[in-house]
């Protein structure tokens, strides 16, 4: 095959990047494809060429392969790059790119077609010899066969997947599952196998070439997830040894050879207490986190992917493995409220200790892959993953310190993330200890409440979600806050301004300001005098500077406290912990005020079902309406047992966020 001049990459965000990145190493011209929502996205600067695909959403746009094919003849491109989701698994898309007389960077058509419905996936992968769980029909579901997984057959990432406890909840749990498989894959289908308890989620890297050799890159271990996606990834597994990474590899060449596999791929198992493991499925794309792979081997995955598109040769055998990686998903979402994605401004995101973006190191270090950057909004029509930090280390322990050190530090204001949550398993005793499967989640606060589950090793006792910044670390960065905006208030002074903030020649009234908190209501009070700062509630605390950083020393301790105000929102960053604020008006404009009981949209949206009439009895946490936003089904749930006085929303009908859905009138007011 001839070699490739322009490459055009049919996705979007951090793994078009990824893609840029490599060609412009190879030397190969770049083309992006963009939406209306993402015309100013950071995908589209990084490419030399890009082409609009009219709309917003995944249907419209990213779902369109005659659009795209369109796109790559119009703008010179001789070759496409799928990245991963979207059409990445679509075989009829490959099909037309190479019918366009396009070289496809991806397996055969074939291969995609076999491994396109994971029901006849696991037929044929049992055929092989390779283990598989067995497949249940939705309809033929009993007691006995429970718990199960109700899953999307022709894809992937979480999305159309269920558990399922109780038949009586069967029918509610195939109907969403469906509903998502067809929203993000076009297609509906869903199949049931069993829940295999305290399993692990292991997944072995394929990459094979056109002239019969298959590299098996080791394994990655995935089971940290929450609906079912992945968060945390790490290459090594600390569950697998070598005669079991022997035996996971050997199963994984076998399973790409009996398709006729070419290209980069992922061979999926669970790996059960006892040292049995069950093919899953084969993605037959490169994975979102092929950055662990990349760094242990020293590879480059994206290069690879293309020379084999070119017709080279591998190497007889892989590279060696060297050290530990551990990748993090960072999500604008929060993981208190059910995971609840978050959209809007992102004002600043910065990762301190960079040492490479979309690459491995050059030597142990710091990789960050991102598809947004600082003063980017991240709306509504696709998955809300902001980034992926990935740490590469000689040990397991040292690459974990490294990423948690870095999460912690990093500056990323405007959205709500699951930043801590990220923080505080990677710093958890039984993640240190190795002891994570499927279910680590469910057994750890906040997530196990009332279901009976203890941590699975001593001292994992703490609330996963809880803030990086104690109680007194808010109260000093409120304080810091209130004593950057007296300085900018001053400096914007036309009289006096060369004055100290809220000095005054003779005692008085100290200066107050009040923030709300994650936790409630903060004032700050304080004054200067000849002495220096005065503040209620801080003894000993002086200020050193002020200004976008406050220097405040306290028991002796100098910090730093840098401060970015944008409208009422204040973030403030210190070795402390990141604190959120949001300045509070002297007075409160009245009719701005919900009324009392009102369930806003939490994020625009679509209804996708409204499960209640107006007049009916709820109960705390029934669910009263389920949106359908960043690609997932959302319930929104009465926050307290009363009657629904107002139901504002109907089926299809788009709202925004802040919108309210409908008021509870509690009981006892009634």
């Amino acid at each position: 095959m001839e070699a490739i001049g322009t490459l055009l990459v049919a996705n979007r965000g951090e793994i078009a990047r990824r893609v840029f990145r490599t060609c412009r190493d190879l030397g190969i011209g770049t083309v992006a494809v963009f939406s209306d929502a993402d015309a100013g996205a950071p995908h589209v600067r990084d490419a030399a060429r890009a082409v609009r695909l009219p709309g917003a959403a995944p249907a419209q746009t990213y779902l369109r392969g005659d659009l795209i094919v369109e796109a790559a003849v119009a703008a010179g491109a001789d070759a496409i790059h799928p990245g991963y989701g979207f059409l990445s698994e679509n075989a009829a898309f490959a099909r037309a790119v190479r019918d366009a007389g396009l070289t496809w960077v991806g397996p055969p058509p074939e291969a995609i077609e076999a491994m396109g419905s994971k029901v006849a996936a696991k037929k044929l992968m049992a055929d092989a010899g390779v283990p598989v769980l067995p497949e249940l029909d939705p309809d033929a579901v009993t007691e006995d066969d429970l718990p199960i997984l109700v899953k999307a057959a022709a894809g992937g990432g979480g999305r159309g997947m269920r558990v399922v406890g109780t038949l009586a909840g069967l029918p509610d749990a195939v109907a969403g599952a469906a509903r998502e498989a067809q929203s993000a894959f076009g297609d509906p289908t869903v199949f049931c196998e069993p829940l295999l308890g305290a399993a692990r989620h292991i997944e072995v890297q394929v990459l094979a070439d056109r002239h019969g050799t298959v590299w098996a890159l080791g394994e990655r271990e995935c089971s940290i997830q929450r609906r079912h996606q992945k968060i945390v990834e790490e290459a090594p597994s600390a569950a697998v040894g070598p005669e079991l990474r022997a035996r996971l590899c050997a199963a994984a060449v076998e399973a790409a050879r009996a398709i006729g596999y070419v290209g980069a791929g992922t061979v999926e198992f669970l790996l059960a207490p006892d040292g049995r493991f069950f093919f899953l499925e084969v993605n037959t794309r490169l994975q979102v986190e092929h950055p662990v792979t990349e760094c242990v081997h020293g590879v480059d995955l994206v290069r690879l992917q293309i020379e084999v598109a070119e017709g080279a040769r591998l190497a007889p055998r892989p590279p060696e493995p060297r050290g530990h990686a551990i990748e993090v998903r960072l999500y604008a979402e929060d993981p208190t409220q059910d995971w609840r994605p978050s959209s809007g401004a992102l004002h600043t995101f910065e990762v301190p200790g960079v040492d490479a973006r979309f690459a491995v190191p050059a030597s142990y270090g710091l990789r960050l892959d991102s598809g947004v950057e600082s003063g980017g909004e991240v709306g509504i029509h696709y998955d809300p993953m902001l980034a992926k930090v990935i740490a590469w280390a000689p040990t397991r322990a040292a690459a974990a310190r490294r990423l948690a050190a870095a999460l912690r530090d990093a500056r990323v204001h405007g959205l709500t993330t699951n930043r801590e949550l990220l923080v505080r398993i990677l710093t958890e005793p039984c993640f240190l200890a190795g002891e994570t499967d499927t279910a680590y989640l469910d057994r750890h606060p906040p997530f196990n409440r009332g279901t009976g589950q203890v941590p699975a090793c001593a001292g994992a006792t703490a609330d996963l979600t809880a803030p990086l910044a104690d109680g007194d670390a808010v109260r000093l960065s409120a304080l810091a806050a209130a004593l950057a905006d007296a300085d900018a208030n001053r400096k914007a002074a036309t009289v006096l301004g060369g004055l100290p903030s809220g000095w005054r020649n003779v005692p008085s009234q100290p200066q107050r300001k009040s923030y709300q908190g994650a936790d409630g209501e903060i004032e700050v009070a304080y004054r200067f005098t000849r002495d220096g700062l005065v503040a209620e509630g801080h003894s000993g605390v002086a200020c050193l500077a002020a200004g976008p950083v406050v220097t405040l020393e306290a028991d002796g301790v100098r910090r730093d406290f840098a401060v970015r105000r944008v409208g009422d929102a204040v973030y403030v960053d210190s070795d402390l912990g990141p604190v959120a604020l949001r300045a509070l008006p002297r007075f409160t404009d009245p009719s701005v005020r919900i009324a009392p009981g009102s369930l806003v949209a939490p994020m625009p949206g679509t209804v996708v079902r409204v499960e209640v009439e107006r007049g009916a009895a709820v109960t705390a946490g029934q669910a009263l309406v389920v949106l359908e936003a960043m690609k997932m089904e959302h319930r929104i749930a009465a926050p307290s047992a009363g009657v629904v006085t107002e139901l504002n929303v109907s089926a299809g009908q788009q709202v925004e966020a802040g919108a309210v859905l409908a008021v509870i009138t509690e009981e006892n007011h009634q």
